[in-house]
């Protein structure tokens, strides 16, 4: 259900942007804005970040083989890495380069109306878009419990968190280049707009940053939130025939997709093999992103 839903959310963010990317590049030719024709390439570098994304969901759908036995989750976080790579270089590397040109050698004195009707188009589209992937992320963070912004700071599906992100960045750097043109015309003055293009830039920057440092240490693998831990492990001691849970270990191996091992003491008359299967359904039910549970009859120290 989540990865089909991650599916429906990029579709939309990319059929939404491809069209902005074609109207803010007529508009940035029209106008001759730096701040626009940046805009321009920020649609296009989510729009190829979205294709990408998509890619990364495949990936990680696929099922686990011999040589790759608990699947290729991890998979979808080279994809997307890749994603927020492309979205430092050909969005916040190109806006800034469009916005030092600008300050440097000015630019044309063109209409600027036919613009700020195609930011004021985009600025609808990428609200609708913002709006699936706060859908899907508000329906998700409810599952564990957490705030939309803990959601999102912690969520291993990076699909949504870069749509989301983006998407905030997105009317951010619509507002900015509107008020480039805007001051420019007003001023008469290209500085105005070649700052727009380069705030543009920096947040793009600042946003691929994030989840550059996100899908880096999902590769190298995290535990889950400690608060989730600490509910993992009153679920498993609450389960007829284990008698303490000694160690508990989370891994996050795909988008929404997490292993629990765990060592246990069982209750010494009890079934152990009846026991670790409850517990196994029990965890599985309660928390859908589960994937394994491996259980380690073990005794307390002495």
């Amino acid at each position: 259900m989540a990865e089909s839903e991650s599916v429906r959310t990029i579709v939309v963010a990319a059929v939404a942007n491809l069209g902005i990317a074609v109207a803010k590049a007529i508009g940035g030719v029209v106008s001759g804005s730096s701040a626009m024709l940046s805009e321009a390439a920020h649609s296009v570098a989510d729009t190829t970040t979205e294709v990408l994304l998509l890619i990364a969901v495949q990936r990680g759908k696929k099922p686990a083989d011999a040589r790759h036995p608990l699947g290729h989750g991890r998979s979808a976080f080279v994809w997307a890495l890749i994603a927020a790579g492309f979205t430092f270089v050909a969005g916040g590397g190109f806006a800034i380069t469009q916005g030092i040109h600008t300050l440097s050698h000015g630019e044309p004195d063109g209409n600027i109306w036919p613009s700020l009707i195609v930011l004021a188009i985009a600025f609808v589209l990428e609200s609708i878009s913002l709006r699936q992937g706060l859908k899907q992320a508000s329906a998700e963070a409810s599952v564990y419990r957490a705030g939309l912004r803990r959601y999102l700071r912690r969520t291993s599906n990076t699909a949504v968190k870069a749509i989301v992100l983006e998407d905030l960045a997105a009317l951010a750097g619509l507002i900015l280049a509107a008020l480039g043109l805007v001051l420019s015309k007003l001023t008469g003055s290209p500085v105005w707009d070649g700052l727009a293009s380069m705030a543009i830039g920096a947040m793009l920057i600042f946003v691929a940053i994030s989840l550059i440092r996100s899908n880096a240490s999902l590769l190298i693998g995290v535990a889950v939130p400690e608060r989730l831990e600490r509910e993992l492990q009153k679920e498993l001691s609450a389960v007829p025939g284990v008698h303490q849970v000694t160690e508990l270990y989370t891994s996050v191996i795909g988008m929404s997709e997490v292993l629990v091992a765990a060592r246990a003491v069982f209750v010494s008359d009890g079934d152990i093999v009846a026991a670790a299967n409850v517990a196994e359904r029990r965890l599985m039910a309660r928390y859908p992103v589960i994937r394994f549970v491996f259980l380690t009859p073990t005794k307390v120290d002495e």
